[in-house]
């Protein structure tokens, strides 16, 4: 099992920080980032849990509620991936000319995988800091 707690702890973070902001920067864009990154790690969640199905999106509840929906949808994402099966970091076959970034570039480009890898959850903790970024929490 994949060890998840980078990603749950950024997202929590994220979170906690959108919740303590007054609501005026909320309207300035740190909600809209809040729930760009909870639809996209929804979506990735959606992927890995049901490849070939359709996306549902998250739906905007409003500036109050973003904290909230990014929060599920890290903890949804950080649990797929905790539970799902593991690729084998360095057997022959995950050794050969695509790196774990190419695998997992491919597997989302095909709507999702049977085994995710480390670089899975790397990928989506740096979604959340760089959001966090962007909108300056």
């Amino acid at each position: 099992m994949l060890d998840t707690t980078e990603l749950t702890d950024a997202v929590e973070r994220f979170s906690d920080r959108l919740r303590a902001v007054p609501q005026s920067r909320l309207q300035r864009g740190a909600a809209a980032e809040g729930l760009a990154l909870a639809r996209e790690l929804s979506v990735r969640a959606q992927r890995l849990e049901a490849p070939g199905e359709r996306p549902r999106i998250m739906p905007d509840a409003g500036v109050f509620a973003v904290a909230d929906q990014l929060l599920v949808a890290g903890r949804d994402l950080a649990e797929v991936l905790r539970t799902a099966p593991q690729e084998a970091a360095d057997t022959p076959d995950a050794a050969g000319a695509a790196g774990a970034s190419d695998r997992s570039t491919a597997a989302d480009a095909a709507g999702g995988a049977d085994a995710v890898d480390r670089s899975t959850m790397d990928a989506a903790v740096a979604l959340v800091r760089a959001a966090a970024a962007r909108a300056e929490l």
